[in-house]
């Protein structure tokens, strides 16, 4: 039996709530172009939806919701809870801001270093008075990278970006289509559903914890597979796939060498670039079109 894993932001719950909507809007371009042109959108409660486009500039429409039980309170949140940017030069930084949301470069050890938020959930400062979504729909040049983020109330969709793209989510799904590039895609609740117009040519990987992983591919991938679940299995409609040895990892201790068995491991075709799947209480679908 599969069990489900909630993770939820230290937000209030508000009963008759009054409430403020308005449209945001941004066009940005970016100072310097080249391959490595980057937008980071980081979202907290809402969806994000991106697509490519043949233009040079990125369209930013984002639907702003208020919440409050009262009109200070609903002023607060108008106030506070603002669309911010960073420029980088090369990079384009958009992120939720205000009330308890600490935005900002980290370097972590367990994880990637990257740009990011903190919460403090035990800081006073976190118990903010209103509600807040934002729902982003984006228009941005095909050919550059993507880093989208959101942890509530909404699901991250990806069509016709050719650069890198990393997608993140917490409690909602993941959609790439008609990618041609390295993919990252990570959520904890929530399907991840990829197909590529042109398949990745450099390493890439995709974590569901609590949902299935479908991924398409253009016929005649060659790829290295690495693939684990605890409750979950792996299906693919690949002819030319055969087994790889498993990874043996070392490590030193004072009561002797520990050895850890590696996840499994796959060729595809000629092999190539890795296609790293793991899923906790879900099924992996590898598949080719056919045409």
């Amino acid at each position: 039996m599969k069990t489900k894993l909630l993770i939820v932001m230290c937000l209030p719950l508000l009963v008759n709530a009054q409430t403020f909507s308005d449209k945001i809007t941004r066009e940005l371009k970016f100072e310097k172009t080249g391959l490595s042109n980057t937008l980071v959108l980081a979202n907290i409660n809402g969806s994000i939806k991106v697509q490519g486009y043949d233009g040079d500039k990125i369209l930013i429409e984002a639907e702003r919701t208020i919440k409050a039980k009262t009109d200070a309170r609903l002023e607060q949140g108008k106030k506070e809870m603002q669309l911010q940017q960073i420029d980088r030069l090369d990079t384009l930084i958009v992120y939720v801001g205000g009330g308890c949301n600490h935005f900002g470069y980290r370097n972590n050890r367990k994880h990637n270093n990257g740009w990011s938020y903190r919460w403090d959930c035990n800081n006073g400062d976190c118990n903010s008075p209103y509600d807040y979504t934002f729902n982003f729909t984006v228009k941005v040049p095909s050919g550059i990278n993507i880093e989208v983020s959101t942890v509530n109330d909404g699901n991250v969709t990806v069509e016709n970006v050719k650069g890198r793209v990393k997608a993140e989510n917490v409690n909602g799904a993941i959609k790439l289509s008609a990618l041609a590039g390295q993919t990252y895609a990570s959520t904890i609740n929530g399907d991840v559903d990829v197909d590529y117009s042109r398949n990745p040519n450099q390493d890439s990987r995709y974590y569901s914890l609590n949902g299935d992983i479908n991924a398409l591919f253009v016929k005649g991938l060659a790829a290295d597979v690495s693939f684990k679940s605890f409750n979950g299995d792996l299906y693919t409609n690949v002819q030319q796939m055969e087994g790889m040895p498993a990874t043996i990892v070392k490590t030193k201790s004072d009561q002797g060498t520990n050895l850890k068995i590696g996840r499994n491991r796959y060729k595809i075709g000629s092999g190539g670039a890795v296609l790293d799947f793991e899923t906790f209480n879900g099924d992996v679908i590898v598949k080719e079109k056919s045409n």
